[in-house]
């Protein structure tokens, strides 16, 4: 309890208690899953399946906060989880160096998943997946200066956006982390049974003028 006392302060001993017995999965290891796991890899939370069959490459480093010169050739998931397990004894980090597709056949039970991929279509087999186990599923993506966060539970990320392969264009640092974090703080919070905004799309952009803006709208049920 004391190397979570700041938590503890905030919810109490029997909550933090409660985050042992948590599991979740983050699909994707590098921008997004690096942050992800620092901030979620000390929270308490029991398991933490870090998924990605991608290895590190020089051009990742200056996002995806993991990593270090040195890395490159090594794979993703097996990265965080080890950083998260030397940061936190108390968390038992999993890497599964493969693809989401190929996750789904271990069938393994978490109750909530991360989206940290940066593609669509890796979305919209998130998305597909977590509505057959009615597993909720957190959403989160980035693109030069902007983000999206949302909550899914009753909505489709399928209806909601158009599944294309589009690749996104540049992306600054801070923005990654930014987005992670909103991420972070909704899994916790919904973890530890406090409330939560669902299927709200949140979108966070700095305009022209580098004025921080954000919005949010309500999606439809499937």
């Amino acid at each position: 309890m004391n190397y979570f006392q700041r938590q503890v302060q905030l919810w109490g001993e029997e909550t933090q208690l409660s985050l042992q017995d948590k599991k979740i999965a983050v699909v994707g290891a590098g921008g997004l899953g690096s942050s992800l796991a620092f901030a979620l890899g000390s929270s308490g939370i029991g398991e933490i399946h870090m998924i990605d069959f991608d290895e590190v490459s020089t051009h990742n480093i200056h996002r995806q906060i993991a990593f270090k010169i040195g890395d490159e050739g090594k794979n993703k998931a097996a990265i965080n989880a080890a950083l998260i397990e030397n940061r936190c004894p108390f968390v038992k980090a999993i890497a599964h160096e493969c693809r989401f597709d190929e996750w789904c056949k271990k069938n393994i039970y978490v109750d909530l998943i991360i989206d940290a991929t940066d593609n669509l279509p890796t979305r919209g087999e998130i998305d597909s997946y977590c509505r057959d186990k009615k597993s909720p599923w957190i959403y989160g993506s980035v693109e030069a200066y902007h983000g999206q966060v949302c909550f899914f539970k009753d909505s489709s990320f399928r209806d909601a956006f158009k599944i294309t392969s589009k690749t996104p264009a540049g992306i600054t640092a801070p923005i990654v982390m930014h987005v992670a974090s909103l991420q972070a703080n909704l899994a916790l919070r919904y973890l530890a049974g406090l409330s939560v905004k669902k299927d709200f799309l949140y979108y966070l952009f700095f305009n022209s003028e580098g004025e921080y803006i954000t919005q949010k709208f309500s999606l439809p049920k499937a």
